[in-house]
């Protein structure tokens, strides 16, 4: 059955709602095996180790860079109309809302992707973080915090279009996006080798992370190809699904459709879940002494707000965005980094929980 037989058959929001379930399964399980974590890279950075971690983020973003820019290179990916690339962009929110995501991303210990991973393995304290930051990604959107949001956001704009793009920018081709793909692969399997000596086996599970960021642009380019209803071709995102999720709990009877993210959200949670079990990692985890619980929650705010001003997390702006080279997304990746860089050594100084 071709994809224009399962779009007849199913409708189009049920097939990218399906997709995106099957996509979350990799995503979900391959992050839970090989400790996926920007948090943690950000850490090994300042220590000065770049070990492992860093190179299992690096490994996993090199590998979405070369499938992405590879189908952009022959044709296949036309990702010029995502909000990425073909919406309006905000400088101040990227680095503004990425500075304050990267300072609540060390204080929650996680991003909003791995608060779903540890979610699913038992630790109560992403659950409670993940509901605080799912609540304040629907106040930001369209709620009391959203005209904060709106005054920052447009104290610096930019139009969508070619320019967003950087590599059209520098009047460079997606060719030349491939050749920075495999950069970021030699980095990566250099810092695995340095300080390892060899692959390890979750090293398997940052490649297919990598593949699954890629695969959401791929998978919904091919029913947008196919469909006659005009689809969104997108990288995936946890922000904007977490409020979406939280829509339709509270709220049936005005929720929106299924479509990708529906699908995507879950299923991350369930490969967690499943590879917790099956590799006997679940166990139940509270707040401890040390958590302070206020540290979290004030943490889980600063993540969901900064998440809507710029545009996306890690994962939904800094990798998806950033494979495709949208000139804010790297802006708010490297807020992003900065932001948790600053705050962990802060904090590390006067002697707090990081």
């Amino acid at each position: 059955m071709n994809i224009a037989s399962l779009l007849e058959t199913y409708g189009d929001h049920w097939v990218l709602a399906m997709g995106g379930a099957l996509i979350g399964l990799l995503f979900g399980f391959s992050a839970q095996r090989s400790k996926f974590c920007a948090r943690a890279a950000v850490i090994e950075c300042c220590e000065g180790e770049w070990r492992q971690r860093f190179a299992g983020w690096m490994l996993a973003f090199a590998c979405a860079v070369l499938v992405v820019q590879m189908a952009i290179s022959v044709d296949f990916l036309k990702p010029d109309t995502s909000r990425h690339l073909g919406s309006q962009g905000s400088i101040s929110g990227s680095v503004l809302g990425g500075l304050m995501f990267g300072v609540g991303m060390i204080m929650t210990r996680g991003c909003a992707s791995r608060l779903i991973i540890l979610s699913a393995n038992g630790n109560l304290r992403a659950w409670i973080s993940g509901l605080v930051f799912a609540v304040t990604v629907q106040a930001t959107i369209s709620g009391t915090l959203a005209p904060v949001r709106q005054t920052i956001a447009n104290w610096w704009l930019i139009d969508g279009g070619p320019e967003r793009n950087i590599l059209n920018f520098l009047g460079l081709s997606s060719w030349f996006g491939v050749l920075i793909g495999f950069c970021f692969l030699g980095i990566a399997v250099w810092r695995f080798r340095a300080t390892a000596g060899e692959f390890k086996p979750f090293v398997f599970g940052n490649v297919f992370v990598g593949v699954a960021i890629a695969s959401g642009w791929l998978f919904t380019q091919w029913v947008a190809s196919a469909s006659f209803e005009p689809i969104s071709v997108q990288g995936l995102s946890f922000s904007g699904p977490s409020a979406e999720w939280l829509t339709r709990v509270l709220y049936t009877d005005i929720a929106p459709k299924f479509a990708f993210d529906a699908g995507l959200l879950p299923s991350v949670f369930i490969g967690s879940l499943i590879a917790a079990v099956l590799f006997g990692e679940f166990k139940f985890e509270g707040f401890q002494t040390e958590n302070k619980l206020g540290h979290y929650l004030s943490g889980a705010i600063l993540m969901g707000f900064g998440a809507v001003l710029a545009g996306g997390c890690t994962v939904g702006a800094g990798m998806s965005g950033g494979v495709v080279f949208s000139n804010t997304a790297w802006l708010t990746l490297v807020s992003i980094i900065a932001g948790a860089a600053m705050t962990y050594k802060f904090l590390k100084s006067i002697g707090a929980p990081t």
